[in-house]
């Protein structure tokens, strides 16, 4: 069966989607919202400089099992597209609410904010 919400992140869609039972969990059907797509473009080209995904965890939750498997599948098929401005699936977690009210966490390594911004700017890969 579809897991109900208990907190108040959903939209209005998303409330709508888990009490359908054509297409409950049960059944096969799988979603989950991926926080960002994380990307550098400058100017006014089409395509981005370089990009990331990420996805975001408040008290310091960590991604359900099926989650953890679907972004695992998601990193692989982008991966084998041999994009070089894609720099990966990350997983960012904060102790409390954001990076302004406790540890932060990068791929469950303790980082400090001047770390994230720098990570935010791609810096981590010594591109910019």
């Amino acid at each position: 069966m579809t897991r109900p919400r208990f907190d108040e992140h959903s939209t209005e869609f998303a409330k709508w989607i888990r009490s359908q039972k054509d297409i409950d969990s049960y059944l096969g059907y799988r979603g989950y919202n991926l926080d960002f797509i994380w990307w550098l473009k400058k100017g006014f080209e089409k395509e981005p400089e370089f990009w990331m995904l990420i996805e975001e965890k408040r008290y310091m939750s960590s991604c359900r099992s099926d989650q953890a498997l679907t972004y695992d599948w998601l990193h692989e098929k982008i991966t084998r597209l041999n994009d070089p401005t894609y720099k990966g699936f990350h997983l960012l977690q904060f102790e409390n609410t954001s990076p302004e009210d406790g540890k932060i966490f990068l791929n469950k390594k303790e980082i400090t904010m001047p770390q994230l911004l720098a990570f935010l700017r791609f810096e981590h890969w010594g591109i910019v």
